[in-house]
């Protein structure tokens, strides 16, 4: 498994996940409905969520091999992401998730983003998310 995860994430309090792919002309790979729950005694929640992952299918996941996949969504998609961000109807991020195992395994270590995922991100009106959790010795 990879250290890395990488998804970019739609949140809204006034679109449902529908909704949100008719603006962005796509589906997502995972959504929740606003008013859905977790769980049956869980509060519904106030916001809607659509999600789309990055994959590099058989590789390792660092950021630099997601980052073709992202850039590979192309500019018509990231024009619409901004369009919807600028409504002010929804959020948009791209969250990175980086799961520390061995602090001597290179591969887990180090998040670089190319100029180009920058750009698209910045068309996209998107923020960046990172989420770091580490596990070493006797945390796991």
């Amino acid at each position: 498994m990879s250290a890395f995860r990488m998804y970019l994430r739609v949140v809204s309090e006034s679109l449902q996940p529908d909704q949100i792919s008719a603006r962005l002309q796509t589906g997502p790979d995972e959504a929740t409905a606003i008013g859905s729950r977790r769980r049956p005694e869980s509060p519904p929640r106030p916001h809607a969520t659509w999600i789309r992952r990055a994959s590099a299918g058989d590789g390792p996941g660092r950021p630099e091999d997601l980052e073709p996949v992202i850039l590979g969504w192309g500019v018509q998609f990231a024009a619409a992401l901004g369009r919807l961000a600028a409504s002010g109807d929804a959020e948009v991020s791209l969250v990175i998730v980086q799961e520390l195992t061995d602090p001597e395994d290179p591969q887990q270590k180090g998040i670089g983003l190319g100029a180009a995922l920058l750009a698209w991100l910045a068309e996209a009106g998107a923020s960046l998310d990172i989420d770091q959790y580490v596990y070493y010795g006797d945390d796991q």
